[in-house]
């Protein structure tokens, strides 16, 4: 089965996140100063934190299955896998933004965040499976360093939370920081294959 029209549904479910996500930002009540605007930074930097970790998944995603050949039933279902807990994203995203960066909220968001990383783990490793060990995908991952430090990093933030939330944000902002950093394993195995023998 091609891997088309699961990467047309995932972009599309994607979009939709990012929807919610803006619709969720609601003007500030009062008068219209600066002052009132001042109110929602928490909520401000909670939606482009999110934001900048759904498009490094669209990102990410968009790439692993460039290089993926077919889609077996594990894969889709792997794939659901990671859509259902990014489908989270908006709602812990307000629920910490709304609450300045409380607690609770802080550490949920780190659950999530976890889960979902997790959830790509195994959406490329079901992947790699399926193309095998000789594949572009699991040539390009090799180590990955990122992958495996992501998780521990969440891991660290998640109890941190509860007693330091601006800390364990701040652990959130720097996994996001070195994801956005362009990873061009993928595409420089993509220009090695694709590129013609000399002759």
């Amino acid at each position: 089965m091609s891997t088309s029209r699961l990467e047309a549904f995932s972009d599309g479910v994607l979009a939709i996140i990012i929807t919610i996500m803006v619709l969720e930002l609601r003007p500030p009540e009062g008068h219209v100063e600066f002052a009132d605007l001042q109110r929602l930074t928490p909520v401000a930097i909670s939606y482009v934190l999110s934001f900048v970790y759904l498009g490094i998944y669209w990102n990410n995603h968009h790439h692993m299955l460039h290089v993926t050949q077919r889609a077996t039933g594990g894969i889709l279902w792997a794939n659901l896998h990671l859509l259902f807990w990014l489908s989270l994203v908006p709602f812990v995203s307000g629920w910490m933004g709304e609450n300045h960066f409380a607690p609770v909220p802080t550490s949920v968001y780190g659950v999530v965040l976890l889960l979902a990383a997790i959830a790509y783990f195994i959406l490329q490793q079901v992947i790699i499976a399926a193309e095998g060990n000789h594949s572009v995908l699991a040539a390009a991952v090799g180590s990955d360093w990122k992958g495996k430090l992501s998780p521990v990093l969440y891991l660290v933030a998640i109890p941190t939370a509860l007693w330091y939330p601006l800390v364990a944000c701040a652990i959130y902002a720097f996994v996001a920081i070195i994801w956005l950093v362009p990873d061009p394993r993928i595409e420089r195995m993509v220009a090695e294959t694709e590129s013609p023998e000399p002759e």
